[in-house]
């Protein structure tokens, strides 16, 4: 029945409309996907696909879905730490195997660590964490026996942020059987991956079309037990408007993203409902200071100058209706350590004396932002209220894969971006708008931006092993940024999305990879 159900749903899921009443075994999810540049866990950095890679690939640990400071083993059975040594000692789970039918060995552990840090694709920098680099992964990660891998670093972290590490989605398991079959030019199977998925997750990819749909088929024999619903479809639905009547008419199950004022529209409605969930997203404003045809970015007094010029209550209060709330440093609310101080508020006057005392006369810059909400609404937000202090700003709004490659390419000026963990702790935040090689693509990194007692400090912290002492580290990190650095702190969100009421079981957590379908019931 799913083999003859499936072509239907492939054609339902690429054309304009999905027919009233969707079918009972199958969810079907309205959202963007147009951030997406990649579905090969190795690459995916994007929201949507971060959101979906969980549902087709595992890891060997991964955070617990009730508490996410809790790491619990998944293709893992057990493992042993040695703090001196370095190193994991983990035992693999005999009975796991991939949607293929292969088993989960500790040849695909290595094979999918040495990918992921040598192809160095944007999340790359999580792993280099650990120490780990082309040159010297192979030495890294080594069998064992049939059933059990080990695992060394050399950076100095201890095992508890190694587990956090290899609990986020680069360091998902991939089939090195099936992948190694769809190599070109030692790719590592990269191109191939881009579309197509070699998991053990409780969905495997049926069909993916760039811009349009993922359609899911279930995993019957996944190693975290087969799923309620036999086919999961996410549309590309890129207008809120289109969403919420998808919703409202029942033509989709789960619609999300869709705008402070859909939300509202949609609330009390019948055969719908609205989950608000906290999360850890941030939106924040970000200079390019190595972007040579506008060297004021590299200028402290402009980025003093801006924390003062961000309309702060128009944007979380009038524009964004609720759903993000003011919050001005780099860790969210609800991991340990957070700053929830806000020092700045919209000054204008304030503002113009700091650039008339820098002598700063007509300040300019253009800023990417992706042309969908919250991003655009706070881009037209800050150039009206920029403008309030004598600094012009010329929007450059493009889809969200447009910006996220000029981002990535160092072409931006500046930019209204998202952040989210990549696991749960404080060091996944530090060291990515702190800490700046000058090799990684960190934040920093991609603005060009170094500081080398940062630098320090983000290697001080994440060795700290007493838990008082680290928290300090990381607030007085976080007022250091907040006040000197080119990161305009804006606000942390919300995540609200409807669902219709016959829905039931869905859950999702604090990090964008939190997201869950393979529970859910019609």
């Amino acid at each position: 029945m799913v083999k003859k159900l499936l072509p239907l749903l492939v054609l339902s899921a690429l054309t304009a409309n999905v027919h009233a009443a969707t079918p009972p075994d199958t969810l079907i999810v309205a959202q963007g996907l147009d951030d997406i540049v990649s579905l090969d866990p190795a690459e995916a950095n994007e929201l949507s696909s971060i959101q979906t890679v969980p549902s087709i690939y595992q890891r060997l640990v991964q955070p617990d879905r009730d508490n996410p400071e809790k790491v619990t083993p998944v293709l893992a059975e057990s493992w042993q730490a040695d703090p001196a040594a370095k190193t994991l000692t983990i035992k693999l789970k005999s009975d796991a195997k991939f949607a293929s039918g292969n088993p989960v060995r500790p040849e695909d552990i290595i094979f999918s660590y040495t990918r992921a840090v040598t192809l160095n694709k944007s999340p790359a920098f999580i792993l280099n964490v650990l120490g780990w680099q082309a040159d010297n992964i192979a030495s890294q990660v080594k069998k064992v026996d049939d059933h059990t891998v080990q695992l060394h670093w050399t950076a100095d972290v201890s095992p508890a942020v190694a587990l956090n590490i290899i609990s986020t989605p680069i360091a998902s398991i991939v089939d090195e059987k099936l992948v190694s079959a769809n190599v070109k030019d030692g790719d590592f199977g990269n191109a191939w991956l881009k579309m197509h998925s070699a998991g053990s997750g409780a969905y495997k990819m049926r069909v993916y079309q760039p811009h349009q749909a993922i359609v899911l088929a279930a995993n019957p024999g996944s190693p975290a037990g087969a799923p309620k619903l036999a086919n999961v479809i996410i549309k590309n639905v890129p207008d809120p408007a289109s969403r919420r009547l998808l919703i409202q008419q029942g033509d989709a199950d789960i619609a999300r993203d869709l705008g402070a004022d859909n939300i509202n529209a949609l609330s009390g409605k019948p055969g719908v409902k609205v989950i608000s969930i906290p999360s850890a997203e941030q939106n924040y404003l970000a200079f390019n200071t190595a972007n040579s045809a506008n060297p004021l970015l590299n200028n402290p007094a402009l980025w003093e100058a801006s924390r003062w010029l961000v309309d702060y209550e128009g944007i979380t209060k009038d524009l964004l209706k609720g759903q993000y709330f003011i919050h001005q440093s780099f860790l969210p609310v609800g991991f340990p350590g957070a700053l929830e101080t806000q020092p700045f508020k919209f000054d204008p006057a304030k503002a113009k004396a700091i650039l008339e005392k820098a002598g700063i006369k007509d300040a300019h810059f253009t800023l990417d932002v992706e042309n969908k909400p919250p991003f655009i609404t706070i881009a037209q937000s800050m150039q009206a209220s920029f403008a309030q202090g004598g600094i012009k700003i010329d929007l450059l709004p493009a889809a969200g894969s447009q910006v996220y490659a000029r981002v990535r390419a160092h072409q931006h000026q500046a930019a209204i971006r998202m952040w989210l963990p990549d696991y749960f702790d404080a060091h996944s935040n530090a060291s990515s708008f702190a800490w700046n090689d000058g090799k990684s693509s960190t934040v920093a990194g991609l603005n060009g931006w170094k500081n080398p007692e940062l630098n320090k400090a983000t290697l001080a912290a994440v060795a700290e092993p007493d838990p008082a002492k680290r928290l300090d580290l990381y607030k007085k990190m976080q007022e250091e940024l907040q006040h000197n650095s080119p990161y305009v702190f804006v606000d942390q969100g919300k995540t609200q999305i409807v669902v219709r009421d016959n829905v039931k079981g869905y859950q999702q957590g604090l990090n964008a990879d939190m997201v869950w379908y393979d529970r859910i019931t019609k």
